[in-house]
């Protein structure tokens, strides 16, 4: 029992002292001038000095009576701990912001930063995929939100890099399951590219290695039906050339045609112009 009381007691003097120690600290801050706070913060940050800036634009925040003026300090906090690769701190700073100013004119700028953080925390897709799919996420809540922003341009580059990411981990894994003769997994990878990768430069192998299995287990049909899709849309493809020989093992791969690059007569044309 007594060691109850002791505990609580303890407890509640921790709570107390650190309570009173943070309304000394906001004490002394009121005394400081916060827009001489957020220059020196900005001064700092111009510098690349992101420790000291973002330690002067969360004490710039705390005292600033104008909310506008509070939440820009906020952001340049957060972008100062993004800025010494603090993605955690800057990712829970960026979190804070979006509560405390759910109206501010940066917002969108705020969850860009944060999509920015999720990618360029992605290392290796083929060790660890929680990365690359909380950027995808990230990035895909963004685009819907934020469809024709200056930074959605930005966004979807950076998504098609993730879906060539993503589809070719499906592909490692689809090519292992070949080499031990697992069909069914194989053919379910595949076909997840094809269906949720289709933009990307996998979709043509994928379509081939589907060619390859099922005619190996003796579904020509659906062989056949692969190889047409794959033909349709990529007949320049060397993976369509290789599924056709599959099929036709009398076809004979055509050698294109070498067209010789006139480059005088291009600089020529080009010249005449320029006089």
């Amino acid at each position: 029992m007594f060691l109850r009381f002791f505990l609580t007691f303890i407890i509640i003097f921790s709570i107390t002292a650190c309570s009173k120690k943070n309304d000394e600290v906001y004490k002394q801050l009121e005394k400081k001038n916060p827009y001489e706070l957020y220059k020196e913060g900005l001064d700092a940050f111009e510098k690349r000095q992101y420790f000291f800036a973002e330690k002067k634009f969360s004490q710039a925040e705390l005292i600033f009576d104008d909310v506008e003026l509070a939440a820009k300090s906020s952001i340049m906090s957060s972008f100062s701990l993004y800025g010494i690769n603090f993605y955690d701190q800057a990712l829970n700073n960026l979190e804070s912001y979006l509560k405390r100013y759910p109206l501010d004119k940066n917002i969108v700028y705020a969850h860009y930063l944060i999509s920015i953080i999720y990618f360029e925390q992605i290392t290796d897709e083929k060790k660890d995929l929680e990365p690359l799919l909380k950027a995808e996420k990230q990035i895909n809540f963004f685009l819907k939100k934020y469809p024709n922003t200056d930074y959605a341009i930005d966004l979807r580059f950076k998504k098609d890099l993730i879906q060539n990411q993503l589809a070719a981990k499906e592909l490692f894994v689809a090519r292992y399951y070949i080499s031990l003769q697992k069909w069914v997994p194989a053919i379910n990878r595949l076909k997840n590219i094809i269906n949720k990768y289709d933009k990307t430069v996998f979709v043509e192998e994928a379509l081939h290695r589907l060619v390859e299995i099922h005619f190996h287990i003796g579904l020509e049909k659906e062989a056949e039906s692969y190889a047409k899709i794959l033909g349709y849309n990529y007949n320049s493809s060397k993976w369509f050339e290789q599924s056709y020989l599959i099929l036709n093992k009398d076809y004979k791969i055509q050698k294109k045609e070498q067209f010789k690059k006139d480059n005088d007569g291009l600089l020529k044309k080009i010249l005449k112009k320029i006089i």
